[in-house]
């Protein structure tokens, strides 16, 4: 499965239906694309990533307002990508994007 290279990737999973390769790229180039507006640019959509990650694994009490204001910036991000990257597909139920570290 190709993935949109960068110093991450967007992958779109569990679509319910075959989409033609062209089509999943630009879905999956649009959701980038509205993370990066949304956050300031690829690389602060990876070190956003790498945050998010490092709070995954940390005890509640050593998250800091800066990591919380993170939060609210990514979830607000991840629903203009969501929205964006759906548009022209429709939502598929069960469908999602995979952003991971490249």
């Amino acid at each position: 499965m190709e993935t949109i290279e960068s110093t991450y990737t967007v992958t779109l999973r569990d679509y319910p239906e075959e989409l033609p390769a062209k089509e999943r790229i630009a879905a999956e180039t649009r959701y980038a694309k509205a993370l990066e507006k949304q956050l300031g640019g690829p690389e602060q959509v990876a070190a956003a990533l790498d945050t998010l990650n490092n709070l995954e694994e940390s005890p509640p009490e050593v998250v800091s307002p800066g990591d919380l204001t993170l939060l609210k910036a990514w979830g607000k991000a991840s629903t203009a990508a969501k929205q964006a990257g759906f548009r022209d597909l429709g939502e598929g139920d069960g469908a999602y994007f995979e952003v991971r570290l490249g």
